[in-house]
Order: structure tokens, then C-alpha cells, then sequence
């Protein structure tokens, strides 16, 4: 605990304190909520993703199996840029993924079989399955860590902060009542002192 004065300024100031303390303690508490939201909101959006990707590999492994021929379609695959936007959530800067945009890679057509274009279709859904995935991740880890500082700093104000200062005006108002008697009754002894020296 603080040092502290026994002063009536001091009391002020420790009122004024509380009172700033009980007006942003509801709107961490919001802002904490706001947060376990959308991180259950992104941790939903993961597990979605998920599913789809492996459905996605499920369906391209089969193709793959069904023909059984020895070709890498991955290298008809080729990303020129990820088209990414940054919104903010509760404070927090996150990245939100828009699209994956693809180089055009010609490929011969006399060496390569019919199922190549629905193959590179499925491998280039997969690719922004994943890049996704990578990107809600990321905005899971960090809506998590601000959950965690706001977690922190509304304990700080509900179990440090406002007891302290409760505690703090509690003892400022004692030591004050304590002042003010000995003030009165000081009085009340010199009063009594001056009527019998009269």
C-alpha cells in the first residue's frame, strides 16, 4: 500500500481516484466480454476452416489415387499475392484475410490429364484454406493476449485498486474525526482553564 497523507486534499484526491477507478472499471469489464466473444467467434471460424480443409485434401487425395500418376500439380500452383485488410476489434489491430490471388501458370495440355484443371481448382482452394487458417489464428493469438491484459488490469481495479482506496479515504476519515475531537476537546480544556483562572 501507498504511503499516504492525512490531509484533506489528500482525501479528495483519493475520492477523485476512486471515483475515475468505478467509472472505467465497466468499461474494461465490456471490453473483456467483447473480446471472450470474438475470440469464440474466431475459434468457431477455425474449426469451420478446418473441416473444409480437410474435406478440400480428401477430395483432391482421391483424385490423385484414383489416377495414380506420378504428377506434381503443386508446381501449377504458384501465389502472386495474399489480399489481406486490418480491422479493429476492441482496440486491437487484426488482420482479415479477403483472398489468395494466383500467378497464371500455363501447362501443356498433351502432357498433362483432363482431371488437372478441377485438381488445380481444388489445390488452389486448399492453399486459401490454409493461408485462412494462418490468418484466424493469428487473430485468435491476438485477441488473446488482449484478453489477457484486460484480464489483468480489471483485477488490478477490482481487487488492488479500489479496496486501496477505499481503504485509504477509511483511514484518511478516521485520523480527520480523530483531529477533529482532539480539536474540540483541546478547546473545551482551555475554555475550562480560562473560567477558573477568571
Amino acid at each position: 500500500m501507498a504511503k499516504i497523507k492525512y490531509t484533506k486534499n489528500e482525501l479528495k484526491k483519493q475520492k477523485d481516484q476512486l471515483k475515475r477507478f468505478r467509472r472505467y472499471l465497466p468499461t474494461l469489464i465490456l471490453k473483456k466480454q467483447l473480446l471472450q466473444m470474438e475470440i469464440r467467434q474466431v475459434e468457431m471460424q477455425i474449426n469451420e476452416k478446418n473441416q473444409q480443409r480437410e474435406r478440400i485434401n480428401a477430395e483432391l487425395m482421391s483424385w490423385v489415387h484414383v489416377f495414380g500418376e506420378n504428377l506434381n500439380i503443386a508446381e501449377l500452383v504458384k501465389v502472386k499475392e495474399t489480399d489481406l485488410e486490418t480491422t479493429n476489434i476492441a482496440g486491437v489491430d487484426i488482420p482479415v484475410f479477403n483472398k489468395v490471388i494466383y500467378e497464371n501458370m500455363p501447362y501443356d495440355l498433351m502432357f498433362y490429364p483432363l482431371w488437372v484443371d478441377a485438381g488445380v481448382q481444388k489445390l488452389k482452394e486448399l492453399f486459401s484454406a490454409d493461408m485462412e487458417l494462418t490468418i484466424l489464428k493469428k487473430q485468435a493469438e491476438l485477441l488473446g493476449e488482449e484478453l489477457r491484459i484486460t484480464s489483468q488490469r480489471v483485477n488490478l481495479f477490482e481487487k488492488v485498486k479500489i479496496p486501496d482506496t477505499t481503504e485509504n479515504i477509511r483511514r484518511i476519515n478516521i485520523f480527520l474525526g480523530d483531529q477533529q475531537t482532539a480539536a474540540v476537546v483541546r478547546g473545551k480544556l482551555s475554555k475550562n482553564k480560562l473560567v477558573r483562572e477568571a
